[in-house]
């Protein structure tokens, strides 16, 4: 028997994290969401909140032998997190860590230049950013992304997910002012799981989202 509640595709994920961010009193000045995925949540989450929608953007470092397991990740910015534990598994090296941290964080600025069109970044000074992602298993992208507005002299920092495993859940709580997680089951596979329909979203797609009127 399942302990947790299925969401519907991402949409329906954002339209009930906006309504919990309401709820709660959340009083956000912008939502930065974590390409690509979460940009359908992050619109979602924005519109419920009536306030801009902007991104973040981390690139995950992948194994030597296995690209889909996250040594780490690394912000846009440099900010980096390394996942210790993966790092010792794995058997990778310092030299391997470094030179992949600085292809990713390549990627991770063309890929925020691609999305805002060459734009500038928004100025968070004083401001309350409600961070959206689809769901996390790790975290990496996310405690990367986290790792970057630190630095952005925010007023507050809210991370706000549909989803994640209390373990990884309770370490990101240490990495902003607030987490707004809908749910926190145990038994956890992958995000993918507690969704009816977890499609891919190419850049594209996601990009649509970033023009669509609040």
């Amino acid at each position: 028997m399942m302990d947790y509640q299925r969401f519907e595709d991402r949409r329906d994920a954002g339209e009930r994290l906006g309504e919990t961010l309401r709820e709660r009193g959340i009083d956000a000045d912008i939502v930065l969401t974590i390409p690509r995925g979460s940009l359908p949540l992050g619109r979602a989450v924005a519109d419920a909140l009536d306030v801009p929608l902007d991104i973040v953007v981390a690139s995950k470092i992948g194994a030597p032998d296995n690209p889909e397991y996250a040594l780490g990740a690394v912000a846009s910015d440099g900010s980096v997190w390394r996942n210790e534990e993966a790092f010792r598994i794995t058997g990778a090296d310092e030299a391997y860590f470094e030179r992949e941290r600085e292809r990713e964080a390549e990627n991770a600025r063309e890929k925020a230049d691609t999305y805002r069109d060459g734009g500038p970044a928004p100025d968070l000074t004083g401001k309350t950013v409600v961070v959206v992602d689809d769901g996390v298993a790790t975290g990496s992208t996310a405690r990367a992304c986290l790792g970057q507005l630190g630095k952005a002299d925010a007023e507050r920092i809210v991370l706000a997910i549909p989803v994640g495993p209390p373990e990884t859940v309770s370490e990101l709580r240490s990495l902003s002012d607030e987490v707004v997680v809908l749910e926190t089951p145990g038994g956890f596979r992958g995000v993918g799981q507690f969704y009816e329909r977890f499609d891919q979203v190419s850049d594209e797609e996601a990009m649509t989202y970033l023009e669509l009127a609040s």
